[in-house]
């Protein structure tokens, strides 16, 4: 009988998100996922020591990196060595490297909030009448400023250092294209700007997707969870806000049941497919074992 394949489920069960419960999605997930796999959830702080053990890494719903970089930093560097799969793929080009994708994207014509690195020159701000100032290395509007155009510009010397500006938008919602495997899967909006996280499904046009295919495609993630955010102006452009793959929430409390069900569905089919193609007989050095485990 082939053995099934262990699963570190990283997780911060009990984050305070606002407007979203971790904690439930999470045990929705992993109650599925035992059905195929023997899966054993833990906090981003304890990923380093505990991931020896285990086939696959999953990270899922862990919290802002911005509250524990140090530790992201060693979670990445001890998988990279030991060669431990890790779901999303740590070779993601959005969030999960900061959000300096923004400028880059900006710089290459793409149809995104546009984003400028600290310092600016004047002349090439955006015409607006206030602006966003966030961390380059932030989330969920941690450290986020709004500012006018005077006050931007006269930011003394270091004290924007790292932060990126972009303009105030004003848009009539907020919406989610959710990927999965490359695959779009649904989406949701915020009909409500001022209620964000009150989310309902939302049907896309084939504009809709091809706007978020073209994100999906320069991330180059083969497997995995994308979340593409967008906006939606006034004037009706669509303009990318974020593209989340280090671990977007999935809001599947706010989708129809058979949608709900065809996601659960195909996850698990993503991470056996993942699994098969990442198997650990390669890695460096021994396994640890988990206390109380012999040869």
């Amino acid at each position: 009988m082939t053995p099934r394949p262990k699963v570190l489920f990283v997780t911060d069960l009990a984050y305070p998100a606002r407007g979203r419960r971790y904690g439930d999605e999470d045990v929705l997930l992993t109650s599925r996922l035992r059905e195929d796999f023997d899966i054993a959830l833990c906090h981003p702080l304890d990923a380093v020591a505990l991931m020896d053990a285990f086939d696959l890494v999953v990270v899922r719903n862990s919290g802002p990196v911005i509250h524990y970089r140090e530790a992201h930093e060693a979670f990445r560097e001890h998988a990279l060595a030991r060669r431990v799969p890790v779901y999303n793929p740590l070779t993601g080009r959005g969030d999960m490297a900061g959000k300096g994708y923004l400028p880059l994207l900006t710089e290459a014509g793409y149809p995104v909030i546009p984003t400028l690195r600290y310092p600016v020159v004047p002349d090439r701000l955006p015409a607006a009448d206030r602006y966003v100032v966030k961390p380059e290395t932030g989330a969920d509007s941690i450290g986020l400023r709004v500012l006018d155009r005077s006050e931007v510009v006269g930011l003394p010397p270091g004290a924007g250092e790292g932060q990126l500006i972009q303009p105030l938008v004003d848009f009539r919602y907020e919406v989610s294209f959710l990927h999965l495997d490359g695959v779009f899967r649904y989406a949701l909006y915020a009909p409500d700007p001022e209620r964000r996280w009150e989310l309902e499904p939302y049907e896309p046009t084939g504009a809709d997707l091809r706007f978020a295919r073209r994100f999906v495609e320069w991330n180059t993630l083969d497997h995995g969870i994308q979340r593409v955010d967008a906006c939606r102006t006034r004037d009706g452009e669509l303009l990318l806000v974020e593209l989340e793959d280090l671990n977007p929430y999935l809001s599947l409390d706010r989708l129809p049941e058979p949608v709900r069900e065809d996601f659960l569905t195909a996850f698990g089919e993503s991470l056996r497919r993942f699994a098969a193609l990442h198997p650990r007989a390669g890695d460096p050095g021994p396994r640890r074992r988990p206390p109380g485990r012999t040869a």
